[in-house]
């Protein structure tokens, strides 16, 4: 295996090296869950999960750790403004998060630690870097001194001095401007915790390297995020867990490009977005399209889609969000369905059912000479040499479309679609690129489950009550009253189902 990743540190692409051989430990920073998840929320879960996928396909043993930020300035602020307690504004937005997650797919996260739930790790680990001269205590708050890292600034490439510091009280008891919050003094009637400096809650930063250490070790393989995060959030982490420990955090920081509506600078959900709705900005994204919840977003378009629409583009690239895009993954995705129905007619069997490969080692292809087997094993040979580079699913999904020309154009040539003209090693070789197709889609966490929540009475009535119009269109066919089949075929394409005349047989599908 060449498996390279970008490191952001070093600004260079890296042969991936492990802290303990066979295993890695990922660290992704989570949402503060103070208001409902929008789509750009979903960006880092929804790679990092098929980053996880990839490195367990290759035999890794991997623990991914995605974090909940449930105490801070925002939640406090939330909570005071709809008359409930923080953890009540906490708990109704993880609800949310893992909701939506769970509509994307994303479903390998092995850990989700809260930060209400690692108090004692937090302030051990701040009172570390407090006995070790690295942050010091005013008035119940706890600073961090930049000044004392010299290697403060080496991710961003920023210095002390072009740190924004925090402004309000806390800015006249830093020594410098620069030097950030590991602990805050408790205001009357907020949530506080008992410390050796007094009443309070952490700092933003200090939470992540707290649970990260606990549960990953002082240096562990990958910490991810987005590009807003470089600075200062992860600088910040670096400086502390690096100052307290006497040894690297991390070895690869990964980070997501940020998502932008079509024709708008910003990330989808930040400030330059906020000031594009004030302003009345024709980028703007809505609610229902994304910038606010998902729900509605799912609903029309599904989760698959959207997933799909995240990973056809190299992570570390921005992604624009428009219904341009969305409409070319549900293009694409359909492509694929029509494929699976295709397959199901052939071969008799439905594509879900099939059971692929598991990891990389198992998927490998004994050709035997055969001319299709042949291209699928080099399809395969470049999807995955796509993945080892920096995790390239935007490329890996072009290979995806590649084997599928490759099966339809077969099932052609072969005829597939008479029934009296399969051959069964044909047919044998068809079935064995069906199921690379299927381990290889599977790796980026597509096609894992069939689409729709119809019961099975309702299909069995759809399908019965479909072959009934499909019959009474022939009979208008037969008696050239192409008025009334065309009025059919128009009105089922009206309300989403497609018909499609094959030799000796109509067949229907519902489109999204």
């Amino acid at each position: 295996m060449n498996l390279r990743v970008y490191n952001t540190l070093t600004k260079n692409k890296e042969p991936f090296k492990t802290v303990t051989p066979g295993r890695v430990g990922i660290y992704l920073c989570g949402p503060t869950v103070y208001k409902p998840a929008h789509i750009g929320h979903m960006v880092g879960p929804v790679i990092f999960d098929a980053i996880k996928r990839y490195l367990v396909y290759c035999g890794f043993d991997v623990t991914w750790v995605v974090n909940i930020t449930d105490v801070d300035d925002k939640l406090i602020a939330e909570s005071n403004r709809r008359g409930i307690t923080m953890s009540e504004v906490a708990e109704e937005n993880i609800a949310d998060y893992l909701f939506n997650l769970e509509q994307f797919g994303v479903d390998t996260v092995d850990e989700m630690p809260r930060a209400t739930e690692y108090m004692d790790e937090i302030i051990d680990f701040i009172q570390s870097l407090t006995d070790q001269g690295f942050a010091y205590a005013v008035n119940g708050d706890v600073f961090f001194d930049v000044m004392k890292d010299e290697g403060y600034g080496k991710l961003s490439n920023r210095s002390p001095d072009e740190q924004q510091g925090e402004g309000g009280g806390a800015a006249s008891k830093k020594k410098s401007p620069g030097d950030f919050a590991l602990w805050k003094s408790a205001k009357p009637g907020e949530p506080s915790w008992d410390s050796p400096w007094g009443d309070g809650r952490p700092g933003w930063h200090i939470e992540c390297s707290a649970m990260s250490r606990k549960i990953l070790g002082k240096t562990f393989d990958i910490h991810g995020g987005g590009l807003d995060l470089v600075f200062p959030h992860h600088e910040n982490e670096i400086a502390q867990s690096e100052c307290c420990h006497g040894q690297p955090m991390v070895n690869y920081w990964m980070h997501n490009g940020l998502m932008r509506a079509s024709a708008e600078a910003g990330k989808v959900g930040g400030r330059g977005d906020r000031e594009q709705q004030a302003e009345g900005g024709s980028g703007k994204i809505s609610r229902s399209e994304g910038a606010g919840g998902l729900a509605d977003l799912v609903k029309e378009q599904g989760g698959e889609r959207l997933r799909f629409f995240l990973l056809r583009t190299h992570y570390r690239s921005t992604i624009v969000f428009g219904e341009e895009g969305l409409a070319e993954a549900k293009t694409a995705l359909d492509t694929f369905y029509r494929f699976f129905e295709r397959y199901e007619r052939i071969a008799g069997e439905n594509f879900y059912d099939l059971t692929a490969p598991a990891n990389r080692a198992d998927g490998a292809i004994e050709t035997g000479g055969d001319e299709l087997l042949v291209e699928v094993d080099r399809l395969r040979t470049s999807f995955v040499t796509k993945m080892d580079d920096d995790f390239n699913t935007g490329a890996a999904v072009s290979e995806l479309f590649e084997l599928l020309r490759l099966l339809n154009r077969f099932a052609n040539d072969q005829g597939f679609d008479d029934a009296d003209g399969r051959d069964a090693s044909s047919l044998a070789a068809f079935r064995r690129g069906v199921l690379t197709l299927k381990e290889l889609a599977n790796v980026l966490g597509l096609f894992v489950q069939p689409l729709g929540t119809a019961t099975a009475a309702d299909d069995e009535l759809a399908g019965e009550l479909m072959q009934l119009i499909i019959q009474i269109r022939a009979n208008a066919r037969a008696n050239k009253d192409f008025a009334t089949a065309d009025q059919i075929r128009d009105g089922l394409t009206a309300i989403g189902v497609t018909l499609e005349d094959r030799k000796g047989e109509t067949v229907w599908r519902r489109e999204d």
